[in-house]
């Protein structure tokens, strides 16, 4: 695996230590002047040499000498093995001490014969031979693995580090908890060293092991529980990477030798009965002391783990029903990595009898007890599968159907067990790129596979997911649905079938495959149940959607927290979003979300993210959307979901075409456009044309927005397979009415009420209402416009209200109503401000002026200096001193992004250099300032009743 660079220093290789390096900088610093003594205490692994190691490297760059002594183990029994170590370097000053001293030490060191030294006197000389040696420059002492320091040595390190103030002379030490040697009980002042935080934890993996599999970062994570040797340890275990899962739920990574040496000396003390016991639990997982009575009978369970737990290898929990509890997660590992492979396989029979009442450990028990193909336990091992997908568990589902395929002696049931686990992997787990290997497995292990439904379904998924190749998946699914040669193909299978279908539909957004698709399904002999006919009856023609599938989808969205499948729940939550619902989803939907981020279903995580993202640009969180955007793209190509990370652009450009950022903007539309087009995924094109439009509109370019509105739909029209018509609706009419294109405004007008879209949802209602009074003679315009501020709901989606708002305020100020105008342009430039839509903030702004209102607003279009919003935050950042990397983090770019805004920004500031940055921004008022939320949050103003998490 590839380590990543070499760090020049021990404090460069450290990763989320910042906190402790500054203490131990401040003590080297304040020690080395005035003497002092400092106790880092932690678990094995924990980072507490290398945190020694880069308090040497300060002490050595401030000028100090720094004596160095690390325990060992075999030396534990020789009096004064440590302190000879130490005084080595010392030598010379040994002479100039007083002749007590000189004597004492001198005979405590093997350096003299004679009678055996006074201890009290050796302290004294030990203590006076470093002072001695600071004299000239400052002493840094460093003691390691203090645990393994001989006690004559641990006696005589705590008399000099109590005595050490006043002095040059920094004592330094690292200990495990509960060393209980002499310095330990010296009462000296400690560091304790903690585990990385989760996210430091899994920067330093990825930085080390950048090709690290996600699920696989994941168990390593788990394992290590914030341990950084283990960290840097444990994706070795993985080894050459395998095919994707096939984890037991009680799996542990196995431990190399130097993890095993963390604990190994604690267990190896323990008697035989206990270390069988230890083994048992460490397999079972979940320390249920029942599962372990059950499992041996004939013992007394606690009276075997007591000495256990008197080593500290183990803590029994007496509440409730009782638990054993590792110390650490290595130790469970190292007591499993320490048996051998028979001792293992007949400790998972044991547990396998114990839980016969639980039949999914069961299972799983009894394949990792059988090393052979075993078409019983693989059978037993599939229908576990079947049990915990359909609790949501579908991670566990795909890993026991590897297993089962592993274990399966016939070669059909294998490449049944691995289509099946292909498809869970692709469409759920985020396998994608297993899936496609199970697949090719699956094809030689069967070679008469071709005829299956199942294993068109998951090729279906690799080709839409993975390839964006529409065409292809639709093409194979339709051929297998009409078909259906293999008859063995089950109603679940058919539903999948169904289901795939329908997303392939839906992202290709094309007529004649809807045509296809309600043929087809017209030809299934199959019933099909509500949530298998809702996407169909509602997202392919949402504007004239029937009233009974809305009500049908009413009630799946209020049923939806029941829901455990996460492929039901986020593509209800999708088939919500096409008519405004999806907001009552997303407690469901993050619920996905949390699960795939924890390793479970990625792909359903992923999918669940779009439809939370895409929400929350419709209801104006627009930053928690630039959010969730840079989320999914980093996750979607960790997974190689090329389609996901197209759609996530989306967001990303949408966010960026409302705040008038146009050059972010410009540049998600183009990636957008140039991979959907020759795809073949017409509703991302739309999607990107949408976004296209609002960049024209805010920019004033009706021509040009009118042209990417109709790219979308024609006027007068709202296609039927084109969801994205709905959400651009208004700005065609916009668009047509300021380009001089009244007739066709009409027409689309009135095509929105024809189509019925007021029924569908209130956003829609306003937007209609909206579009119904910008498409008016002047003299009809009031009626409509009040029709559309009074639609009940309206609030949820507050920058179309704003924006029919501004409408109402432009027509009441031509029409001379100017002080009734100012209330809606007031209320317009508010909710702007909040949700940083520069470019409509301004217009409302300029309305207000001709009003004869004074806004604050600069005057300056689109931004202040004739910055973008973006480059006016880039350019305040670095003026206060922030780098380029630092602001990209912020702002979730790259350093070189903001490197190109900076070098766009001096010209237009007039100025050559970031040193000029401050003087040049005092002299504008930044639009950024006034339209940013008042806390930082864009939903601060929202009522808290229009959202859920």
């Amino acid at each position: 695996m590839d380590l990543g660079p070499v760090p020049r220093t021990a404090a460069e290789g450290l990763v989320g230590r910042e906190q402790e390096l500054r203490l131990l900088r401040s003590f080297v610093d304040q020690a080395s002047a005035d003497g002092g003594a400092l106790l880092l205490t932690g678990e094995p692994g924990i980072g507490k040499s290398v945190l020694l190691d880069a308090a040497a490297d300060m002490a050595t760059t401030a000028g100090a000498s720094v004596l160095r002594y690390d325990g060992l183990e075999f030396l534990t029994d020789l009096g004064f093995s440590g302190l000879t170590h130490i005084c080595e370097p010392l030598r010379s000053e040994l002479d100039a001490l007083s002749p007590p001293h000189r004597d004492a030490l001198s005979a405590a060191l093997g350096m003299s014969g004679g009678t055996a030294p006074d201890l009290l006197t050796v302290y004294g000389a030990a203590l006076a031979l470093v002072r001695r040696a600071a004299r000239s420059r400052p002493v840094l002492l460093i003691v390691d693995d203090l645990e393994w320091v001989d006690p004559a040595t641990a006696a005589t390190l705590a008399f000099v580090a109590r005595r050490l103030e006043g002095s040059r002379v920094a004592f330094l030490a690292g200990s495990r908890p509960g060393a209980g040697n002499a310095v330990s009980r010296a009462g000296l002042p400690q560091l304790p060293i903690g585990p990385l935080s989760e996210k430091a934890a899994a920067a330093l993996v990825g930085t080390r092991f950048p090709l690290l599999a996600a699920r696989d970062l994941q168990r390593v994570l788990a394992q290590a529980q914030g341990n950084p040797l283990a960290l840097l340890e444990l994706p070795g275990a993985l080894g050459t990477p395998q095919r994707g899962g096939g984890t037991a739920p009680s799996e542990v990574l196995p431990v190399n030798r130097r993890l095993q040496d963390l604990y190994a000396f604690e267990l190896a003390g323990l008697p035989t009965a206990t270390q069988q016991l230890l083994l048992l639990a460490a397999l079972e997982g979940n320390g249920d002391l029942s599962v372990l009575r059950a499992a041996a009978p004939d013992q007394d369970v606690l009276a075997v783990l007591a000495p256990a737990e008197r080593a500290q290898v183990l803590r029994i929990d007496d509440r409730g029903l009782g638990r054993l509890v590792f110390r650490h997660p290595l130790v469970r590992a190292t007591v499993v990595s320490r048996a051998a492979g028979g001792q293992r396989r007949e400790a998972h029979r044991t547990l396998a009898r114990a839980l016969a009442h639980q039949p999914d450990r069961m299972a799983w028990h009894l394949a990792e007890a059988t090393s052979d193909p075993d078409e019983e336990v693989a059978m037993l091992l599939e229908q576990a599968a079947q049990r915990v997908r359909r609790r949501g568990d579908a991670a566990g589902a795909f890993d026991a159907l590897v297993r089962a395929a592993d274990l399966s002696p016939g070669p059909a049931d294998r490449s049944r067990r691995l289509v099946e686990a292909a498809y869970v992997g692709s469409e759920v787990v985020g396998e994608l790129r297993w899936a496609a290997q199970l697949l090719v497995e699956a094809r030689r292990a069967d070679p008469e596979l071709r005829g299956s439904l199942q294993a068109a379904v998951a090729t279906a998924h690799v080709l839409l997911n993975r390839d964006g190749d529409v065409a292809s998946a639709h093409r194979l699914l339709i051929g297998a649905l009409t078909a259906r040669h293999d008859r063995s193909d089950g109603g679940d299978v058919l539903l999948e079938a169904v289901r795939t279908l329908h997303r392939t539909c839906a992202v290709a957004g094309r007529p004649d495959f809807w045509t296809a698709f309600h043929t087809t399904l017209a030809q299934l002999a199959l019933p099909l149940p509500p949530l298998v006919r809702l996407p169909g009856e509602v997202y392919a023609d949402s504007a004239r959607a029937a009233p009974e599938a809305l009500a049908h989808l009413d009630a799946a969205v209020r049923d939806l927290h029941q829901e455990s499948n996460p492929t039901w729940i986020e593509r209800v939550g999708a088939t919500a979003l096409v008519v405004d619902r999806a907001t009552g989803c997303r407690a469901a939907l993050w619920r996905v979300v949390d699960d795939g981020r924890a390793g479970g279903a990625v792909a359903s995580a992923l999918n669940a993210l779009t439809v939370l993202c895409l929400d929350d640009f419709l209801t104006g969180q627009w930053d928690e959307c630039s959010r969730l955007a840079h989320e999914g793209i980093a996750l979607s190509k960790a997974h190689g979901y090329e389609l996901l990370t197209h759609q996530f652009h989306v967001g990303e450009g949408l966010v960026a075409a409302v705040r008038g950022d146009d050059d972010t903007a410009r540049t998600r539309i183009r990636q957008i456009i140039e991979w959907a087009v020759p795809h073949g995924t017409r509703t991302i094109e739309h999607l990107a044309e949408y976004a296209a439009t609002l960049v024209a509109v805010g920019r004033g370019d009706y021509a040009e927005a009118y042209h990417h509105a109709t790219a979308v739909s024609p006027p007068g029209v709202l296609d039927a397979n084109t969801p994205v018509a709905r959400w651009v609706a208004m700005d065609l009419v916009e668009a047509a009415v300021r380009s001089g294109r009244e007739t066709e405004a009409r027409a689309h007008a009135t095509a929105m009420r024809q189509a019925g879209l007021p029924a569908v949802s209130p956003r829609l209602a306003l937007v209609t209402a909206g579009s119904a009074a910008l498409a008016a003679p002047a003299g009809q315009r009031t009626p409509l416009f009040e029709e559309a501020l009074s639609i009940s709901g309206a609030e949820r989606w507050p920058f179309d209200l704003a924006r029919v708002r501004l409408a109402y305020g432009e027509h009441l100020r031509r029409a001379l109503a100017v002080e009734e105008s100012r209330t809606h342009l007031d209320a317009a430039l508010d909710t702007f401000r909040h949700l940083g839509a520069v470019p409509w903030a301004a217009r409302a702004a300029r309305e207000l002026r001709a009003a004869g209102r004074t806004t604050g607003w600069a005057a300056t279009d689109p931004g202040a200096g004739g910055l973008t919003p973006q480059e006016h935050r880039i350019a305040q950042m670095a003026a206060s001193g922030m780098t380029n990397k630092q602001i990209g983090e912020k702002l979730l770019v790259s350093h070189r992004t903001v490197s190109a805004h900076l070098y766009r920004i001096y010209p237009k500031l007039g100025i050559t250099s970031r040193v000029a940055l401050g003087d040049a921004l005092t002299s504008l008022r930044a639009p950024s300032e006034v339209c940013s939320p008042r806390d930082g949050h864009s939903q601060s103003w929202e009522p808290s009743s229009c959202r859920s998490r």
